[in-house]
C-alpha cells in the first residue's frame, strides 16, 4: 500500500492530491517526501483576503513537516503558487494544511501538542527530532486554535487566584471556571494587580460578567474591589482553604516564638511538633497522635492556639448562615481575649470579612475553591517543568495547554 493511499484515506485535502512518495535523508536517517499538487482547475486562494484569485507564478518547493509514519519523518512537498489578487496585489496562496508561513502542518502541530501533555517540551523535541522552539510553536498553534474555538457559554462560577512564576514576587493571575459542564482555566494575566484582573473582565465581556453567580477568591483587596466593580451581582465567597491557611501561619508563629523561649531555658516540649500542630487530627500518624495527646496536657500558648483553631473548624458543620454568624462572633470574642497576637490578627481579619465568609453558607457549600487549589497545584507542576522559560508568553501557553481543556480540530483520523 502506498503512503499516498493512506493519506487519501485518513488525511484527504480538498482541492489537492498526493503524488508518489520518495525516500530522502534527514539528519542521517531516512525520511519520506510526499509531493502535493493542486487538482486540475483548482484556483489558488489569496492569503491576504481569503478570496480566490488568478495565479501569478510558482515558487520553489517547500517542505511541510507531517506526522511521522512508523517513526519515519514525513514531509509534504509543495511548490507554493503566487496569486494576482485584485484587492491585495501579488500574494502567496493560502494552503489548507498549514497556517501562514509555518513549515509544520496543522496536523503535526496538534500531534506534538497532544504528546506535550505527557512529555516535557525538551523530551518531545528529542522524540520527534525537532527543536525546542518548534515544539513551542506547535503547542502555541494548538492553544491559539483552541482559544479561538472555545465556548464561554454557561460560565456562572469562577475562581480567582495567583501563583508565583519566578523569584522576586513575580506572579500570574489565574481565573478558572469552577462549576458547570467544564472545570478549566479560562484566563491568564501577568502580575496580580487591579489592572490585571480588569483585563480578564474586559476579555470576558461585561455581558457575560453579569451572568456570573459565584466568585471564589482570597481576601486580597485589589481582587475584591475589581470583582465588586465588574460582577456586583455575584456572591463573593472566601473559601475555607484560604481562611484556614491563615490559622496555620498564626499557629506556626506562636509555636516558633514559644519554642525559642523554652529552648533558652532548656525545655524541649515543643521540639519537632510543627506538623503535629498544623495537621488535622485525622491525618496524624499513630506516633504523632500520641505526641499530641501528651502535648495537650501542657499549659502552653501553642496548645491554646491549636485548640482555638480546632474549635473554629466547627464552623464548617453549620448549614444556616444565621447560626454560623453567631458561632463566628462567639469565637472571635474568645480569640480576642486569648492574648495570642497572631490569633488575634486572624480574628480581626475574620470580623472584617464576616459577610464574605458567610457567603460560603449562602452558597450551600456547593461552590468551593478546592477546585482552584487543585488547578493551582497542577499549574505549579507546569512551572516546575518549564525550566528554561524566560518569558510570560511561554508560561501562558503552557498553562492554557495543560489546564485549559481546549477543543481540537476534528481530523478524519486520530494520529495519536
Amino acid at each position: 500500500m502506498h503512503v499516498r493511499t493512506i493519506l487519501n484515506r485518513l488525511h484527504r485535502i480538498p482541492g489537492f492530491v498526493f503524488g508518489n512518495e520518495r525516500w530522502a535523508e534527514y539528519e542521517d536517517a531516512p525520511a519520506l517526501l510526499v509531493p502535493v499538487r493542486p487538482r486540475v482547475g483548482n484556483k489558488p486562494v489569496c492569503s491576504g483576503c481569503g478570496e480566490v484569485a488568478p495565479g501569478y507564478d510558482t515558487l520553489k518547493e517547500r517542505y511541510f513537516r507531517f506526522v511521522p509514519f512508523w517513526g519515519i519523518v514525513v514531509f509534504l512537498v509543495y511548490a507554493m503558487r503566487r496569486v494576482n489578487c485584485p484587492r491585495c496585489g501579488v500574494k502567496v496562496e493560502r494552503v489548507p494544511w498549514a497556517e501562514g508561513k509555518r513549515l509544520t502542518t496543522t496536523t503535526f502541530d496538534h500531534f506534538v501538542a497532544h504528546w506535550c501533555k505527557f512529555l516535557s517540551w525538551t523530551e518531545a523535541a528529542s522524540e520527534f527530532r525537532v527543536s525546542w522552539r518548534t515544539v513551542f510553536r506547535c503547542v502555541e498553534a494548538a492553544v491559539e486554535w483552541g482559544r479561538r474555538h472555545m465556548s464561554l457559554e454557561g460560565v456562572t462560577a469562577i475562581g480567582i487566584d495567583e501563583i508565583a512564576r519566578a523569584k522576586g514576587h513575580k506572579y500570574v493571575t489565574l481565573v478558572y471556571q469552577i462549576a458547570g459542564s467544564s472545570k478549566r482555566l479560562l484566563w491568564v494575566g501577568q502580575d496580580r494587580t487591579e489592572e490585571t484582573l480588569r483585563g480578564f473582565f474586559s476579555w470576558f465581556t461585561p455581558a457575560r460578567s453579569k451572568l456570573i453567580q459565584f466568585v471564589c477568591s482570597d481576601m486580597w483587596k485589589p481582587y475584591l474591589k475589581v470583582i465588586k466593580e465588574n460582577a456586583s451581582q455575584a456572591v463573593q465567597i472566601l473559601d475555607r482553604f484560604h481562611i484556614m491557611s491563615h490559622f496555620s501561619k498564626a499557629i506556626d508563629e506562636v509555636r516558633a516564638q514559644e519554642a525559642r523561649a523554652l529552648a533558652y531555658g532548656g525545655e524541649t516540649a515543643l521540639k519537632k511538633t510543627r506538623w503535629i500542630l498544623l495537621k488535622r487530627p485525622e491525618n496524624l500518624t499513630d506516633s504523632q497522635a500520641v505526641r499530641l495527646r501528651d502535648l495537650l496536657k501542657l499549659n502552653l500558648r501553642s496548645v491554646r492556639a491549636y485548640l482555638l483553631k480546632e474549635q473554629f473548624q466547627l464552623l464548617w458543620e453549620y448549614t444556616s448562615p444565621t447560626w454560623a454568624q453567631k458561632f463566628l462572633r462567639r469565637w472571635t470574642f474568645q480569640a480576642m481575649r486569648s492574648k495570642l497576637e497572631p490569633i488575634k490578627r486572624v480574628a480581626r481579619m475574620i470580623r472584617n470579612h464576616e459577610d464574605l465568609i458567610l457567603n460560603w453558607f449562602r452558597a450551600s457549600g456547593e461552590i468551593s475553591n478546592g477546585v482552584v487549589e487543585g488547578f493551582n497545584g497542577k499549574g505549579r507542576v507546569v512551572t516546575k517543568r518549564a525550566y528554561g522559560f524566560r518569558t510570560f508568553r511561554c508560561l501562558e501557553i503552557a498553562l492554557y495547554h495543560a489546564l485549559g481543556d481546549l477543543p481540537v480540530p476534528k481530523f478524519t483520523h486520530r494520529f495519536w
